[in-house]
């Protein structure tokens, strides 16, 4: 019996210690080999070229289409202010009234001396008549004749001054009532009843300003300007057509002003000091909205490109060698592109050159994706919109 326990010992000793090394064995080889991860999943938009404005927003400045400085042009005592601040005018009507008085008076004098030359003419006429025909009979003398033609036209000279003294007379009458050269929004006054004006100088008495339409006045690099027409000349881009003469008026707050501006004219002199360019553009401004002095951002459509594709700005990695992005092929490997980018616009980067159609750009999960790994490509949706990667994910699983 004893015997048959130590080989039984033995047998079942054997078989536990052989157990236990396969298992061994089992653990050993699985951790040698783990499975691999799964490719990361990442948002993408499809590359695809359309037509885009090739625009410049450049910072701007409102000006009044026309300004007129009203000013007291008669000397006198300011009796009256005819008009409300602030308040719409037109042309030709009545804002101050300096006292008239001296100008009445200087007026009536001027009257009175011109129907005194009138009556010395009238005599002097009527001598000069009667003597001529005397002088040929030789009634009266010939010196005596030409005296009488000279008198009468040196009266008829003090009629023509004294004509000439009578129209000064009304016209500094006249500027005893200050109108208005234009139409447009006059502001405060400068002076105050009771003040003496026009002594010497023509004193400043307001401002009228035609804000029914504006100027927009801003500068443009002119290294850009020259880029743009060299891009033009060689066929890269294509004019933008009547659309490069209007020009977007953008208000602080990003919005974008109702009425189109008109460009007018571009200098075609460069600052020496800024190396900027001037422009101009004429902007609508029919309810008097806008005023001027204030700075605005204005959009220039200069040219249009046909292969355009627009990005999410998040998309464009930018560095020391340029901008590029992450494309991912059809077989999940990613690989760095270089573009070329044009003026950004709403928040959009406007990729010129570097992508073809029906390529995927990684906009979403670009801290996962690196260029020569692999990625799981996703429909990519902004933020707000449906979410079209999340649906495409949990599709999958």
């Amino acid at each position: 019996m004893t015997a048959w326990s130590g080989v039984a010992r033995g047998i079942f000793g054997a078989t536990a210690l052989a157990g236990a090394l396969s298992g061994c064995g089992q653990s050993t080889n699985s951790s040698a080999a783990p499975a691999a991860p799964p490719p990361p999943e990442v948002g993408v938009v499809t590359v695809a070229p359309g037509r885009a404005d090739l625009a410049t927003e450049l910072p701007g400045r409102l000006e009044a289409y026309r300004v007129a400085q009203v000013r007291a042009r008669a000397a006198g005592i300011l009796q009256k202010r005819l008009f409300t601040e602030g308040s719409d005018v037109k042309a030709g009507q009545a804002l101050f009234e300096i006292d008239p008085a001296p100008y009445r008076a200087a007026h009536a004098s001027a009257q009175a001396q011109l129907a005194r030359a009138e009556a010395n003419l009238l005599q002097a006429q009527s001598l000069a008549d009667r003597y001529a025909p005397l002088a040929k009979t030789q009634a009266v003398s010939q010196q005596e004749a030409l005296a009488a033609q000279a008198s009468a036209k040196q009266a008829a000279a003090d009629v023509a001054a004294g004509k000439a003294a009578v129209q000064t007379a009304q016209i500094n009458l006249g500027y005893a009532a200050v109108t208005s050269p234009i139409a447009g929004r006059i502001g405060r006054a400068l002076v105050t009843e009771g003040a003496l004006v026009g002594q010497g100088e023509a004193t400043p008495l307001a401002v009228v300003q035609q804000i029914d339409k504006l100027y927009v006045n801003f500068t443009q690099s002119a290294a850009e300007v020259m880029r743009l027409r060299q891009a033009l000349a060689d066929g890269k881009l294509q004019s933008a057509g009547k659309d490069a003469a209007k020009v977007q008026v953008l208000m602080e707050d990003g919005s974008v002003y109702a009425q189109p501006a008109k460009l007018l004219f571009s200098d075609l002199s460069v600052d020496a000091a800024t190396g900027q360019i001037t422009l101009r553009a004429e902007l609508p401004n029919p309810k008097g909205l806008l005023l001027p002095g204030l700075y605005v951002r204005v959009r220039l459509a200069q040219a249009e490109v046909s292969d355009a594709v627009w990005l999410p700005q998040q998309a464009v990695a930018r560095g020391a060698t340029g901008e590029s992005v992450l494309v991912v092929a059809d077989d999940g490997s990613v690989s760095a592109r270089p573009v070329k980018l044009g003026p950004a616009q709403d928040g959009k980067a406007l990729v010129l050159s570097g992508l073809k159609a029906g390529e995927k750009v990684i906009v979403d999960g670009l801290q996962k994706a690196k260029a020569g790994g692999k990625a799981r490509a996703v429909p990519w949706s902004p933020a707000g919109s449906a979410p079209a990667a999340a649906s495409a994910s949990a599709a999958s699983r």
